[in-house]
């Protein structure tokens, strides 16, 4: 019970985490995620699952609740039912039926290396604008007011314009090679 970081206790911390890093986390999923590891996962900004993935919140089938932070990250991605049929039951899901209700981004034979590839894509982005795109997504399923949301789009957009950063993302895409972007 003791509040050891911020608002979370030690094990929500760890599923919890993935929200603050301030670059895209990546999870593959393969074999079974249940538990504390689909809380683990759900902490993540994408999910990547092998389709027979097993997925649960089988805390109730030992008489307990979700507590590594689950019911904050579960109804940012699914619908209300769903979580109560999840967490009422403890029943697994596949990978699958995950994607189709919105727990599981996408699906691959090889998630771990479908996770690498997405990575190293996003590694070829402007790492201060991706930083930026992160704290607005956050901001905007936080619940904040448009007006908020709107005045965070404008100051994050004057922070990044003609940059370092930027500028580099510019030429490497007018030069068409792949950008180096100066370690901070």
């Amino acid at each position: 019970m003791p509040r050891t970081h911020d608002d979370a206790n030690l094990m929500q911390e760890v599923a919890m985490v993935w929200q603050r890093v301030p670059v895209p986390v990546i999870a593959a999923v393969h074999g079974v995620a249940y538990g504390a590891g689909f809380q683990l996962a759900l902490g993540a900004d994408i999910r990547i699952a092998h389709p027979e993935t097993k997925l649960a919140i089988m805390e109730m089938k030992w008489g307990l609740v979700p507590d590594m932070g689950g019911m904050v990250l579960l109804p940012k991605l699914a619908r209300a039912d769903v979580i109560r049929r999840m967490t009422f039951t403890a029943e697994p899901i596949l990978a699958p039926q995950a994607l189709e209700w919105g727990m599981v981004t996408e699906l691959s034979d090889t998630p771990l290396e479908a996770a690498t590839a997405l990575a190293k894509t996003i590694a070829t982005k402007s790492p201060s604008a991706m930083r930026a795109a992160k704290r607005l997504l956050q901001l905007a399923e936080s619940g904040a007011s448009q007006a908020d949301v709107l005045y965070a789009e404008s100051r994050e957009q004057t922070d990044l314009i003609g940059k370092p950063d930027q500028m580099e993302q510019i030429a490497a895409n007018l030069q068409n090679r792949a950008p180096a972007f100066k370690a901070r």
